[in-house]
């Protein structure tokens, strides 16, 4: 996942379980949105949830950092979520999608980053809001 050992971190309805799927090195864990954080991981079930708190996770994202959005598998959860839906969200925020996987049965994730300078990105589920 790219996570690097004590890195600045902040995780919103976090699954217990698929954070042990993921092994997650040591980590300097913050309780308070109230910084800029390296990594933050939002476990969300609905498309409202991930409008609600998405663009607020991304206001303390460093520039080289990375939010990871996890979302229930189709049929899983009764969610409205699919990666479709999530890269485009994405997108329309401002940030771009780099990293999927799968986390367990339950959960899969998504690594977004702030877009690069200078780079184009063309991605067929979204257009890329670089004003957000």
């Amino acid at each position: 996942m790219g996570i690097k050992e004590n890195s600045k971190s902040y995780f919103v309805n976090t699954n217990e379980e698929a954070i042990e799927n993921i092994g997650l090195p040591t980590l300097d864990i913050s309780t308070k949105l109230d910084k800029e954080f390296d990594y933050i991981h939002l476990f969300v079930i609905t498309q409202a949830k991930f409008l609600e708190q998405f663009p607020k996770l991304k206001e303390h994202l460093v520039t080289n950092g990375m939010l990871w959005v996890s979302w229930p598998k189709v049929g899983k959860l009764s969610t409205d979520l699919n990666i479709k839906t999530v890269i485009k969200l994405g997108y329309e925020f401002g940030l771009v999608e780099s990293t999927c996987l799968s986390i367990n049965h339950t959960w899969s994730g998504l690594k977004f980053t702030h877009p690069k300078k200078g780079k184009i990105y063309n991605n067929s589920y979204g257009k890329l809001n670089e004003k957000k």
